[in-house]
């Protein structure tokens, strides 16, 4: 009389606490790996491109992107993003490396000014005022 008996947990119960319990750490992961892929820099940035040896001197006039950068000196930084949004690139290249874009507006800044030419809508953009590591707004001239 006065004693009560204990249920042993049957094989299904234990078996749906296993998977609530699987399926909590599957979304806390997810949600930390999107997390630290949203901040800024976590990105995989674009790899610039080497051109081919023939046409690389040609490839900057020509171009009629918004933007197109190509490494003349030995490297520099390169940060290419959307105002207040999407980070586009953000490498070292070196010589002979070059990457363009056509987005209304990016906010970029290199490191080394005079290793780079910078053209924007087809017309080089003179950099040798330009500070270190300064950030500039580059436009679509086309952009009504």
């Amino acid at each position: 009389m006065g004693r009560h008996r204990n249920d042993p947990r049957g094989a299904g119960q234990v078996a749906a606490i296993a998977a609530a319990v699987a399926l909590f750490v599957v979304l806390v992961a997810l949600g930390g790996f999107f997390l630290y892929n949203s901040l800024p820099g976590n990105a995989s940035p674009a790899q610039p491109s080497a051109p081919a040896a023939d046409s690389a001197e040609e490839v900057g006039e020509g171009d009629d992107s918004v933007l197109y950068i190509k490494v003349v000196g030995d490297s520099s930084d390169v940060l290419v993003r959307i105002p207040g949004g999407e980070v586009l690139t953000d490498t070292t290249m070196t010589q002979g490396q070059y990457l363009s874009y056509d987005h209304d507006a990016m906010d970029v800044t290199v490191s080394d000014p005079e290793a780079v030419d910078v053209y924007v809508n087809g017309e080089l953009k003179d950099l040798s005022e330009a500070e270190a590591g300064k950030s500039f707004l580059v436009e679509n001239g086309a952009a009504g």
